[in-house]
């Protein structure tokens, strides 16, 4: 038995004669090993992709017939046209990563880590928790992903630690078919940017589609059984960590609180502007009904983040953590809208449209949707951006109903997630891991995944 520790602190294990480092058997092992090197050498920040694409399609139009000075003006006159959206976007994150940090959440956590009693159970625990909470809101899903990873290493021993962090970033993939997907709830929100095309969709078209649902409870049943085939077989690298459990009750000592102390510290504070939001949700639902949209699901987890943080200071502290992991959302959702700008005015949004309404029918049409692109805007409130405009046109000369082509590019974001660690970031900054240390086992969930969705399209 031989154990050696990684630059990660990660303790790998291996049996004699299997050297740390190798694969877990030929077939698998060689794919996971690959893809790990691939990842590791040639991913680079996605911000570089975000102006490297913004160079690709300025160089692009000037191709089909426009001057620089007219790319220029076209990538100018989109840059700040997805502040809003942007916004929309940070709160999401911010307000979901809020609530996954309040007290009730995590002690929750801990309670569910307890049923776990083996590393089989553990992973499928974690699967299914995971896209749980992701399907409410991916903020909210990712970080309680991560938290029941680390309270799940404390009650099981010897899990590959690895994998439980894969198990929590694969539920990630019932994101954009849920509460919080950017794609079906900006369509649904008034003043978005593709109204003057489809108007305004509503989720019962979208999230609550049967065809969408089938495909999330699809997910949702084989993604923990698929994760648990992952498991190392005896005699197989083993990546462990040991954490020491924490006591939740923290030392004070006392001091004479000023009145502005007393004001941050006051639940009441709290739990009276929660009242003025929650009646503003009340009023929501009871005039216009089950009316989802993205504004309406941040105003919900917004004030249950304020009201379950109790003090005020406490709140704002788990905002200010939160806000640390929204800089790509703020940055690059800038260039994707320059992007947005240049294709829709260049009139080469208008030529790929003709290009895939040219390969495709009114079935295969869903199937192209936004695996490729994700690779270069990891965000799908980004990639609606810049596909809106090409998909919703030809999609709608094929026939093919508007939600549908919506969801289509949900889910191609969605899917390959699993190969673009953007949102993974988060998780492994909990965990304390690396993209490297988890792309080869998402390579398993990717073809897994990726079936379940493409058939999910073709048959329903």
């Amino acid at each position: 038995m031989q154990a050696v520790q990684n630059r990660n602190g990660l303790r790998t294990q291996s049996h004699a004669g299997i050297p740390p480092g190798r694969a877990c058997d030929f077939s698998r092992g060689s794919l996971k090993n690959g893809s790990v090197r691939l990842v590791s050498r040639y991913l680079p920040d996605p911000y570089l992709f975000a102006v490297g694409l913004t160079l690709i399609v300025f160089l692009w139009g000037m191709a089909i017939g426009n001057t620089p000075l007219q790319m220029v003006e076209h990538w100018g006159k989109g840059f700040w046209e997805l502040l809003a959206f942007s916004m929309q976007m940070v709160m999401i994150l911010v307000t979901g990563h809020t609530l996954a940090n309040t007290l009730i959440f995590k002690r929750s956590l801990k309670s569910l880590a307890a049923i776990a009693k083996g590393p089989a159970s553990a992973i499928i625990l974690t699967t299914f928790v995971s896209a749980i909470a992701a399907w409410v809101n991916w903020g909210f899903g990712l970080v309680i992903g991560a938290l029941l990873v680390k309270e799940v290493a404390k009650q099981v021993e010897r899990v590959d630690y690895r994998l439980p962090i894969v198990s929590a970033y694969s539920g990630f993939l019932l994101w954009h078919g849920g509460f919080s997907g950017s794609i079906p709830l900006t369509i649904a929100t008034e003043g978005h940017f593709s109204e003057d095309i489809i108007g305004i969709i509503p989720a019962s078209e979208t999230i609550f589609a049967p065809f969408n649902l089938i495909i999330v409870l699809v997910l949702l049943i084989g993604l923990p059984l698929v994760n648990r085939l992952m498991i190392p077989d005896a005699g197989q690298e083993v990546s462990f960590r040991n954490f020491v459990q924490e006591n939740e009750s923290v030392a004070t000592m006392e001091v004479k609180m000023t009145p502005a102390d007393r004001l941050e510290n006051s639940r009441w504070i709290s739990f009276l502007i929660s009242l003025l939001g929650f009646a503003n949700l009340f009023s929501h639902f009871w005039t216009k009904g089950f009316k989802l949209d993205l504004n309406i699901v941040n105003l919900l987890f917004l004030f249950l983040g304020i009201l379950l943080h109790g003090a005020p200071k406490r709140f704002l502290e788990a905002v200010g953590e939160a806000v640390k992991g929204t800089t790509g959302i703020i940055i690059q959702f800038l260039f994707y809208a320059g992007i947005m700008g240049m294709m829709v005015n260049s009139g080469l949004a208008g030529l790929i449209s003709q290009w895939y309404v040219s390969i495709s029918t009114a079935s295969t049409f869903p199937l192209w949707s936004a695996g490729l692109i994700n690779i270069f805007v990891p965000s799908g409130g980004g990639q609606w951006a810049v596909q809106a405009g090409i998909m919703l046109p030809a999609g709608l000369e094929l026939g093919v109903d508007a939600a549908k082509t919506a969801m289509a590019v949900a889910w191609g974001d969605a899917w390959t997630n699993m190969i673009q660690p953007f949102w993974a970031l988060p998780a492994l900054g909990i965990a304390g891991l690396g993209a490297r240390d988890i792309m080869g086992y998402c390579m398993m969930v990717l073809l897994f995944s990726g079936i379940v969705i493409s058939l999910g399209f073709l048959l329903l």
